[in-house]
């Protein structure tokens, strides 16, 4: 299939070259405007090739297709009563060709390929989605930065740079994609899965069978559509799969990561999409299936979706240079922009964690022991001359003494379904106020160095005073509960709890809404949104799913059950059964308790409750396992 077509760059063809191109191309059949909305859907649909070329200019300036409001998700922006939306198609980034390789071109013998065209969501003529947001807000992050520089030609550990001669601001950014792959049908035990952890029998191990075939296939795909994959490898997570009569493996569980090279701005989200498309659909086609979810199996690791961050200027010498990286690599960890970025996420992270984790799923992930990050807190190394990686914190310093072009900040929180367009606006939009402050402040790097160390209860020019923000510890083991909550703050434990964020810090929300493209009537309609799917959720298929397991929790008729042991551990079962699910005159169980709490509007509530409801799940997990443990 080396003939096939996988990728329109951004810029290459003039209209006349790329009609002659999909013309010769005759395989591709289709084109799809993909629209990303703010819950990070992306729309797909199949208009025949031959209208397209028709009428290219129409589809460019967005009047030949709308979609219905009902259709994405821009909660209280197209509503029922004004609901067109018009797709307008974006000309700056690369458009991929999506094959079904199970439906061949009868005339090519080629598999029937649909030219995905990234586009924007427009609605009474202001574009409304994801990708906007974040192309807007780069774009005045860039204005914003120009006119920082032209203010202040010399930056502390920028000495070996004018900033006068800087002609062009670069965002780059990149994402590691982990997920789970399973054989259908098939699943582990919780607790086999969590030894295997534990004693570290599949990281960086070797892949076998179907699992090599399709890491390797998704690999060479990735190099096809031109994302530069740099490795696939094993993750934490998995069992030793099994070989069947037929010499072939099954009850594969592993978890993986892939990932590729950095881009900037709208194409390194558009990229990790696409990237996600091409990992699913080539590990199906080996009968295997894949899961993206932050948290899909409780009590064991999860899928991260690392995302790097860097910021770097194109001086007029066509030179470019990375903007956080000091003159000295040896002498200081960060420049004068270095540390305002990192500062600037981490004092605004209330407000940007929202957009990072807006799921049920997301939140089960972080949580202590998994490497998961729970704390707002950043890890710059012991010493500038000897880089280490803290795998604790929530936002980490990497970087390379001998290659300054490489130092950038890992957000450890964002999962495979965080949307990527609106995590990224919101991280650049406090990582240029942090900037701003840590410039405009005059203080050489040390004296940044300071304010980024500073104890809980000492006062800083920029961050807040009854905070810690940096440890080189392990935060985990090092820290007690209280202790971390009281230097790093409390991590919210529902999706409720961290929407509060943007109602409890509105001068943290300020950060975000300078840019007109973050407006508060995007922030509106993401929270509206999540909170709209976190409520349906816990009704239609937490509560139900923690019912099943309640039902399954059965009393085991042997000839030992009249056992002191056996009938004090089933005593505690059965009470924390009948305090989930079973309703009585005097109580209502938890379950029901958090069906009238949402049903009557009271999300305070019933987050409570749902945390409590987790904590007793996991309490009769363990009651019921402690009690067939003792059956013979």
């Amino acid at each position: 299939m080396s003939e096939l077509l996988y990728l329109v760059p951004a810029g290459k063809y003039q209209k006349q070259e790329l009609v002659e191109l999909l013309k010769n191309h005759s395989e591709i059949k289709f084109v799809s405007l993909v629209g990303i909305d703010l819950a990070g859907n992306d729309t797909d649909e199949k208009i025949p090739m031959s209208l397209f070329l028709d009428d290219m200019d129409s589809f460019v300036n967005g009047g030949a297709v709308q979609t219905d409001g009902s259709s994405v998700v821009l909660t209280g922006i197209a509503t029922l009563n004004n609901a067109k939306v018009d797709m307008l198609a974006d000309m700056d980034v690369n458009w991929f060709v999506d094959y079904n390789h199970e439906h061949f071109d009868e005339e090519t013998g080629k598999p029937v390929g649909t030219l995905r065209i990234p586009c924007f969501l427009v609605h009474n003529g202001v574009r409304v989605d994801s990708r906007a947001v974040l192309a807007d807000s780069l774009a005045y992050a860039k204005d914003e930065l120009m006119a920082l520089f032209k203010s202040n030609p010399k930056v502390a550990g920028l000495s070996h740079i004018d900033a006068s001669e800087i002609e062009d601001i670069i965002f780059t950014s990149a994402t590691e994609l982990e997920f789970w792959v399973k054989t259908p049908a098939n699943r582990a035990e919780v607790g086999e899965l969590s030894a295997s952890q534990v004693m570290q029998e599949q990281y960086w191990q070797r892949t076998r069978g179907e699992v090599r075939t399709a890491m390797e296939q998704a690999v060479i795909m990735l190099e096809k559509y031109g994302l530069e994959p740099e490795m696939g490898h094993k993750e934490v997570g998995g069992v030793k799969a099994q070989i069947d009569e037929g010499g072939r493996l099954s009850h594969v569980m592993e978890q993986l990561e892939i990932d590729w090279k950095f881009s900037t701005g709208l194409q390194t989200a558009d990229n990790e999409l696409q990237a996600r498309i091409v990992v699913k659909e080539v590990f199906r086609a080996n009968g295997l299936e894949v899961n993206f979810k932050a948290k899909p199996i409780i009590g064991v690791a999860g899928n991260g979706e690392h995302t790097h961050i860097g910021l770097a200027a194109k001086l007029k010498s066509g030179k470019v240079v990375n903007l956080f990286s000091p003159e000295d690599m040896k002498k200081d960890f960060l420049s004068a922009v270095g540390y305002g970025a990192i500062m600037g996420v981490l004092k605004h992270y209330e407000v940007v964690n929202p957009f990072i984790s807006s799921t049920n799923d997301s939140l089960n992930r972080l949580k202590p022991g998994f490497e998961a990050p729970v704390c707002i807190v950043t890890s710059l190394g012991h010493t500038p001359e000897v880089p280490s990686r803290n795998r604790t914190i929530l936002a980490g310093l990497v970087r390379d003494i001998n290659n300054p072009r490489a130092t950038r900040f890992e957000m450890r929180s964002p999962n495979p379904f965080t949307n990527t367009y609106i995590a990224l606006a919101a991280i650049y939009l406090t990582v240029l106020d942090g900037v701003k402050a840590a410039v405009e402040s005059g203080k050489d790097t040390n004296g940044l160095l300071a304010e980024l160390s500073k104890e809980a209860g000492e006062t800083g020019f920029y961050l807040d005073k009854n905070r810690a923000y940096r440890s080189e510890h392990d935060v985990f083991d090092d820290y007690s509960d209280e202790e971390r909550a009281r230097l790093f703050g409390k991590p919210p434990a529902t999706v409720w709890e961290n929407m509060q964020g943007i109602s409890q810090y509105p001068e943290k929300v300020a950060a975000i809404t300078a840019s007109k493209a973050f407006s508060s009537a995007i922030i509106d309609a993401f929270v509206a949104g999540a909170l709209v799917r976190w409520k349906t959720e816990i009704l239609t298929r937490i509560i139900p799913d923690n019912l099943e397991v309640v039902r399954s929790c059965k009393a085991c008729s042997l000839a030992d059950a009249g056992n002191e042991v056996d009938a004090t551990n089933w005593k505690a079962v059965q009470s924390l059964r009948s305090e989930l699910a079973k309703d009585s005159g005097a109580q209502k169980s938890i379950f029901t308790q958090i069906k009238d709490a949402i049903t009557s509007c009271d999300y305070e509530k019933a987050s409570e409750l749902q945390i409590l409801m987790t904590e007793k799940m996991g309490q009769l997990i363990i009651a019921y396992q402690e009690y067939k443990r003792n059956l013979i």
